[in-house]
C-alpha cells in the first residue's frame, strides 16, 4: 500500500485530501480543499489563494487517475460539488437521509442530483466492501466534534491490504469517547485525523473538550501503537503542540502533520493570516 497525503492545513489550505493506493485500487478520500472565509476578521491572503489554486490543480490531476472516491461528509473542504472528476467513478459517500444536519443534507442531495446519472454513488455508512484483496470499512456516523454539535456527522474510512490505514475525518480530537473506542478497536497501523480546534478555545470549543481530546488521543496511542497523522483543525493554531503537551511529550516521535510526513516544513497560512496581511 502507498499513501499520499495530498493537502492539509499544514500545507497551506483547509483539507485532509488523502490518496491510498493498493494493489487493487486507487482510493481518493475527501478530494477537496478550501480556505477559511474569515480569520482574525481578515479575508484569505493572496498566498493562501495561490496555495489553494495550486492544490486544486494537484487534486484534479490525481483524481483523474483514481478508481474510487470516498466522501466522509459534505463540507466543502472535504468534497468538491463542482468538479467533473467524479464522473464515471465509484463514490462511497456518507448517506444523506440519516444522521446528518440540514445544510449537509441539502448539499448531499444536490451532489446526488448532479452525479447519480454520471457516477456510481454508494451510501456506505456502517458497511464493508471487498475489492479483491483490499477491504474497505466505513464506520457508523460519529459527531463532527463533541456530542450534540450542530456541525453534523462524519464517517471514518479504513483501508486494509498489507497494512491498515484509518482515515478518521473531522472527529475533532477525537472529543467523543465512542469515536476513540472505535479507532482503538480498528487497530490501525496509520491513523489520519484532524486534531481538536484549539483556535476556537473560549468561544466554540471548551477547555474541557480539549482535555477530553488529549485523553482520548493518549488512549489511542497507548492501545494501538499506530503512527498518527494529526492535522487540519489543530494546525490552525500556531501553538498547537502546547495545546496537547502530554500527548507530544509522550508520543511525539510517532506523530506528524501532513507536511512533516511529506518531508516539508509546516506552512500554516491561515494561522499566520494576520502576520501575512501585516507584511503587505
Amino acid at each position: 500500500m502507498n499513501v499520499k497525503l495530498v493537502a492539509s492545513d499544514s500545507l497551506g489550505v483547509r483539507s485532509m485530501a488523502t490518496l491510498v493506493e493498493t494493489g487493487d485500487a486507487k482510493i481518493f478520500i475527501d478530494a477537496s480543499a478550501a480556505l477559511g472565509p474569515s480569520r482574525y476578521g481578515l479575508p484569505p491572503h493572496p498566498k493562501e489563494i495561490e496555495a489553494l489554486d495550486k492544490t486544486r490543480r494537484e487534486i484534479e490531476k490525481i483524481a483523474d487517475g483514481c478508481d474510487i472516491f470516498a466522501i466522509t461528509h459534505y463540507h466543502y473542504d472535504h468534497y468538491s460539488p463542482d468538479e467533473k472528476f467524479y464522473e464515471g467513478k465509484k463514490i462511497f459517500a456518507k448517506r444523506v437521509d440519516k444522521n446528518i444536519n440540514k445544510s449537509q443534507k441539502e448539499r448531499g442531495e444536490l451532489f446526488a442530483e448532479r452525479f447519480n446519472s454520471k457516477s456510481d454513488i454508494v451510501y456506505c455508512d456502517e458497511k464493508e466492501y471487498k475489492i479483491n484483496k483490499t477491504k474497505l470499512t466505513f464506520s457508523a456516523p460519529f459527531p463532527h466534534g463533541p456530542r450534540g454539535t450542530r456541525l453534523g456527522y462524519v464517517v471514518m474510512v479504513t483501508v486494509e491490504e498489507d497494512q491498515k490505514i484509518l482515515f478518521a475525518s473531522d472527529v475533532q480530537g477525537p472529543v467523543d469517547e465512542k469515536a476513540a473506542e472505535y479507532i482503538i478497536k480498528q487497530g490501525p497501523d496509520l491513523l489520519i485525523m484532524d486534531g481538536p480546534p484549539s483556535y476556537f478555545l473560549g468561544w466554540k470549543f471548551s477547555m474541557e473538550n480539549l482535555k477530553k481530546a488529549e485523553r482520548n488521543l493518549l488512549d489511542i496511542m497507548k492501545n494501538t501503537g499506530c503512527h498518527l497523522i494529526l492535522d487540519h483543525h489543530l494546525l490552525r493554531d500556531l501553538k498547537y503542540r502546547e495545546r496537547l503537551p502530554i500527548l507530544y511529550e509522550m508520543y511525539g516521535d510517532r506523530i506528524q502533520t501532513f507536511a512533516e510526513f511529506n518531508g516539508k516544513k509546516n506552512n500554516m497560512l491561515e494561522a499566520r493570516r494576520k502576520e501575512l496581511w501585516k507584511g503587505i
